[in-house]
């Protein structure tokens, strides 16, 4: 019986994993940073469970702070597979850097320590398209895939966020490299994930649909958005255990590339009694706003840009075959309004 501890498990991304492994057979002992969540995340993944599964045998709990070395030893003991979910996702930049970037790679690096010392020899780890795409593409491509690194000196990947993403996985291929190459690594790199959450405890990426929904803003930015569903990316983590063609490889988890105005456009058809605002912002109005307010300024260098990401890869080794984009934002939209959100 394979048991994986899954870090993160009481996040948006983490809840879908964590009923995955169960319908798939896998023993999971869940890290939360305080174990009355552990109650949250029984709760949320119980009703959706495919099989009658006791969870009180198949779903444990350990308390774990990415910050702090405490408990690691223990949680890893009798572990085969570590899936390290739990980083990051901040809805505003940060004024320091540095508390994005120091939990990011400090935390990834001390579960990969431990998982090292306690011999774990299988680690999924989970990354973000942060990590590829802040950078110009190279001559002759027109798409983002998994031999590209993002550029910490380039105006999208020196962004908190972006950066912390990147260093935080390059830090985890050379932790592998220089200093146990007996582990086999996988990354899965997603890009905005949607799709309705298990719970109303749930990141900042389905806000994006929370926000047009409440028509926050007078008009829609000139940006792009690659989507993939959370029960997709959840899938990836899964199959990347049993395929073996995964192991020492990346994998974006992508969708579609849509621009947030077609979102907001679609959201009217399927909404047509709320109000939702299609018009688009001029990017000289975007600059002029950018004057006053950092979050803003950090799009700057995305307005316009419709650049897509490969998610052959996933397709071709994974067998993954992406939900539809529209599927992803109407559900995410259904899950809201449901909940009063």
């Amino acid at each position: 019986m394979t048991t994986v501890l899954l870090t993160g498990a009481s996040g948006y991304i983490g809840k879908h994993i964590a009923l995955q492994l169960l319908d798939a057979g896998y023993s999971v002992r869940a890290s939360v940073r305080s174990l009355g969540k552990g109650d949250e995340v029984r709760a949320a993944v119980q009703p959706f469970l495919k099989n009658k599964i006791d969870l009180t045998t198949k779903l444990s709990f350990v308390e774990l702070d990415l910050e702090k070395d405490g408990g690691w030893d223990d949680a890893l003991k009798g572990i085969d597979v570590l899936m390290h979910t739990a980083s990051p996702f901040p809805l505003a930049s940060p004024k320091d850097e540095n508390d994005l970037i120091k939990p990011a790679v400090d935390g990834t690096l001390r579960a990969l320590r431990a998982a090292h010392k306690a011999g774990v020899k299988r680690i999924i780890l989970t990354s973000s398209i942060a990590a590829i795409y802040g950078n110009n593409l190279p001559e002759g491509k027109t798409e983002f895939d998994e031999t590209m690194w993002t550029d910490t000196t380039h105006p999208i990947g020196r962004m908190a966020y972006t950066k912390s993403k990147t260093l935080a996985e390059k830090a985890a291929w050379e932790y592998i490299k220089s200093e146990a190459p007996e582990i086999e690594l996988t990354t899965i790199n997603p890009v905005l994930v949607l799709g309705a959450p298990l719970d109303q405890n749930f990141g900042a990426s389905v806000s994006v649909i929370e926000r047009i929904l409440k028509a926050k803003d007078p008009m829609v930015p000139d940006l792009s958005f690659s989507i993939v569903d959370v029960k997709d990316v959840a899938q990836m983590h899964v199959k990347a255990l049993s395929v073996d063609a995964s192991k020492g490889q990346r994998f974006i988890a992508s969708s579609k590339t849509v621009s947030f105005i077609e979102i907001a456009q679609f959201l009217k058809r399927v909404y047509p009694n709320r109000k939702i605002v299609t018009l688009k912002a001029p990017n000289v109005i975007i600059r002029v706003l950018a004057l006053f307010d950092a979050d803003i300024k950090s799009i700057l260098p995305s307005l316009g840009d419709r650049t897509a990401s490969s998610s052959r890869k996933a397709q071709e080794k994974l067998g993954i075959n992406f939900i539809p984009v529209e599927e992803s934002i109407r559900e995410t939209a259904d899950f809201l309004i449901k909940n009063g959100r």
